[in-house]
């Protein structure tokens, strides 16, 4: 009963975190320090749980995301000739294709380092505050002059490379590719727009070959059961909607000077708790 409590905390979580550029891995982290069994829930539960969230962008983002495969499809398979609109739709589905090829290759030739030294809650609270400072000087300072219809395969590349630090738990997928697109010029709404959908081929494929392996081990996630895992999902694909939502109106009007107020207290009081020997690294 505990443990099915704490996959749902950890759900919600997942939920209210993976857009937010606080990063959802790292709360997970410290999340399981203070549940009974002071247990990591594991990157295989993290990744599972991610396929909550991104089920969620697929489904708010449907119509943009159909029109970018169709028009691929149309323009690479068929070889059909585009009117202006389709031909930018095609040349998104190109990017994101680019932009994912970083983080798939490392992620997969990574996988041991990813899975364990990368999970020092040293390494956390240092990355949550460094990170959180390059977010705010990239938000700070950059211009805001560029929407999506302008974004170039070398910034798609850019974006993809950024996006690959996000491996490591605390520095944050979105807040990752959110300072790039700042520091490249791009306005807030357009660097989160692309940041969402960057995200969905490599998040699915983590979150999916992770998912095949708890399958053929029958044994779920290093924490938890698949049930507890597959409940987990469910609410991190209930909340992740509802801050979808929230985020981009936020964005409209705001800066990212609160999130980032927060990743430098998180993770100052982290370092104060590892030094004291309150928590584990």
């Amino acid at each position: 009963m505990v443990s099915l409590f704490e996959s749902i905390f950890l759900g919600v979580l997942q939920g209210l975190t993976e857009f937010l550029p606080i990063s959802s891995s790292a709360h997970q982290r410290i999340a399981g320090e203070f549940f009974s069994n002071a247990q990591d829930p594991g990157a295989r539960f993290t990744a599972i749980t991610q396929i909550g969230t991104e089920l969620a962008v697929l489904i708010f983002f449907r119509n943009d995301i159909k029109k970018i495969i169709f028009a691929w499809f149309r323009q690479s398979v068929l070889r059909a000739t585009l009117p202006s609109e389709e031909k930018l739709q095609a040349r998104m589905g190109w990017l994101i294709i680019i932009g994912s090829l970083p983080i798939v290759i490392l992620g997969y030739l990574g996988q041991d380092i990813i899975r364990n030294e990368l999970r020092s809650l040293w390494l956390i609270a240092t990355v949550l505050i460094v990170f959180g400072i390059v977010l705010g000087l990239a938000d700070h300072y950059g211009k805001s002059n560029r929407g999506l219809k302008e974004l170039s395969t070398k910034h798609g590349i850019l974006y993809g490379l950024a996006q690959s630090l996000a491996l490591m738990p605390g520095v944050s997928r979105s807040g990752a590719t959110i300072a790039m697109g700042r520091l490249l010029g791009y306005n807030r709404d357009a660097a989160l727009r692309y940041s969402f959908l960057l995200a969905l081929p490599a998040v699915f494929g983590s979150g999916l070959y992770e998912l095949k392996g708890a399958l053929s081990d029958g044994a779920g996630t290093q924490a938890y059961s698949l049930l507890e895992t597959f409940i987990a999902t469910g609410f991190a694909f209930v909340v992740g909607y509802a801050v979808i939502a929230w985020l981009l109106k936020f964005v409209t009007t705001r800066s990212f000077l609160p999130f980032i107020i927060y990743r430098v207290v998180l993770g100052s009081t982290l370092l104060l708790l590892l030094a004291t020997g309150v928590i584990n690294p």
